[in-house]
């Protein structure tokens, strides 16, 4: 019998060193970590603030973290500063440009002291705009993605930028590699949300849009006792749908029409979530059970 396959490990051995707090730092270390690497991180005397205003996101975020504490503006701690940098093969920052350079970190002379070591800087906007204030909200805001007056329902900046950060820490290795020295690469939260955003942009996810409410197959319903998420975007699974529903239509053309969507929305109504759970199940329907 052959034994499983082992999840890969492609940063295994990888020494990363950060300095980065709050939420995008920390979530690129921690799937740096799922990738093998060995992860250490100084924080400034006081802590990250994630620690105080959220425990529990802190302990996972940091889970197999080797944490210390060092205050880089004094000589003792840029001494712990340099030789953990000595010993790291990627430096993972999310200060701005100038807070670097106070530190003595930027990236000239952080590569004349360090040729070997590479860079991965979390910013919130690239280039000249790094500077610039701005927070996950901020960053939504400027691509699109706040609707009126309510709040996105997750950090999509933050966390695509983790995405991304985590993606640039395997890019620096690469290009070392190549390269035979370190490489300085920026990671914007403000591209990372333009990134999210893009399915907007191409008109996917507005409401006339295919996957924004526009097909009676994808949209968020109310059932009997409860919401169902349903997802019957593909033909066969527009047919299976509207053969339950008695909709006679199940064309492009047919699931884009204002009666496909209060036909559907009227057999739903009349369900209960165990009923639709269990219709689902046996036409292979994509559908999720939603709460009140």
């Amino acid at each position: 019998m052959t034994a499983p396959a082992r999840t890969p490990r492609p940063l295994a051995g990888v020494r990363i060193l950060s300095l980065a707090l709050n939420l995008p730092g920390p979530a690129a270390l921690m799937r740096c970590r799922a990738m093998g690497a060995r992860c250490t991180k100084l924080e400034p005397p006081a802590g990250d603030p994630m620690a105080a205003y959220s425990p529990a996101a802190y302990a996972q975020l940091h889970e197999g973290v080797r944490v210390r504490q060092a205050d880089l503006k004094s000589d003792a701690g840029q001494r712990m500063l340099q030789r953990a940098l000595a010993r790291a093969d990627v430096l993972l920052t999310s200060f701005r440009p100038s807070a670097l350079a106070r530190l003595g970190l930027s990236w000239r002379a952080l590569h004349k002291a360090h040729p070997q070591l590479s860079q991965v800087a979390i910013v919130g906007a690239p280039g000249a705009r790094a500077e610039e204030p701005g927070h996950d909200l901020t960053y939504q805001a400027e691509h699109g993605l706040v609707d009126g007056l309510a709040l996105p329902p997750s950090l999509y900046a933050d966390m695509g930028g983790a995405l991304a950060a985590s993606e640039a820490v395997l890019q620096a290795q690469l290009l070392r590699a190549a390269k035979g020295r370190g490489v300085f690469l920026e990671v914007a939260l403000t591209d990372a949300a333009g990134f999210m955003a893009l399915p907007r942009g191409w008109g996917l996810t507005t409401p006339e849009g295919l996957v924004g409410g526009a097909h009676a197959g994808y949209r968020v319903y109310p059932c009997k006792d409860g919401r169902v998420a349903l997802a019957t975007l593909e033909p066969h699974f527009a047919r299976a749908l509207c053969a339950a529903a008695g909709v006679a239509d199940a064309s492009r053309a047919g699931m884009l029409a204002p009666a496909t969507r209060q036909a559907v929305a009227a057999f739903l109504a009349t369900r209960t979530r165990r009923q639709l759970d269990a219709l689902a199940r046996a036409q292979d329907l994509p559908l999720h059970l939603l709460p009140r």
